[in-house]
C-alpha cells in the first residue's frame, strides 16, 4: 500500500494493481443500485406500453447489458482483477413518481470483492434505460449510484437504509 493509504499507489505513490495473491479465497457478494429519474410522461408512456420503446424491451435489455458490463468491469476500470463471475443479476423496480431503481447483485469465490462489478452492472443497466427512452425526453436523470452492501474478505459493509422521501 502506498505511503497515502490508497491500496492502488505503490510506495513510489505511483498507480498499480492490487497484489491478491496473499489473500484468502472467500465467498464475495455485493449489491448496488442505480436510480433513474424520469419524466412523469416518459414513465406514463413506457407503462403503457409494457416497457417497451421502438428500440425493444427496455427494462430486459437493461437486465442484459447490466449483467454483460458487470462480467466485463476488468476492461473498462484499470486496475480491477478480471473475475469469473460466479452470480449476477440485475433487478429493475418501477416506482410511482417516475422513479425506477436498478440493482445488481454479483457473487464469486474469489481474493478480491466484486463491488466495482456490482457498481458496473447497476450503472449500465441504468444507462441502457436512458439510452431506449432518451427519444421521449433527454430530461433523464440517473442518480444515487452506491453500494448497498458487500460480504467477504477483510470487512463487510452494509448501508443504512435509505429514508423515505418527503411528500
Amino acid at each position: 500500500m502506498g505511503r497515502s493509504g490508497l491500496s492502488h499507489l505503490d510506495s513510489r505513490n505511483r498507480p498499480t494493481m492490487v497484489d491478491v495473491g496473499g489473500k484468502e479465497v472467500t465467498h464475495r457478494e455485493a449489491v448496488a443500485e442505480a436510480r433513474v429519474r424520469l419524466p412523469r410522461a416518459v414513465a406514463a408512456a413506457l407503462r403503457a406500453s409494457g416497457h417497451r420503446t421502438k428500440k425493444g424491451p427496455v427494462f430486459d435489455t437493461a437486465i442484459i447489458s447490466g449483467v454483460m458490463a458487470a462480467k466485463r468491469t476488468h476492461e473498462l476500470i484499470p486496475f480491477c482483477h478480471p473475475l469469473g463471475l460466479e452470480h449476477c443479476s440485475v433487478q429493475i423496480e418501477d416506482r410511482r413518481g417516475g422513479e425506477v431503481v436498478v440493482r445488481c447483485k454479483v457473487a464469486v469465490h474469489h481474493r478480491t470483492g466484486v463491488e466495482m462489478e456490482a457498481l458496473t452492472g447497476a450503472t449500465v443497466a441504468a444507462l441502457t434505460i436512458y439510452d431506449m427512452c432518451k427519444a421521449l425526453s433527454h430530461d433523464i436523470e440517473i442518480t444515487g449510484v452506491r453500494l448497498l452492501e458487500k460480504t467477504g474478505g477483510k470487512r463487510a459493509y452494509k448501508r443504512a437504509a435509505r429514508k423515505a422521501r418527503q411528500a
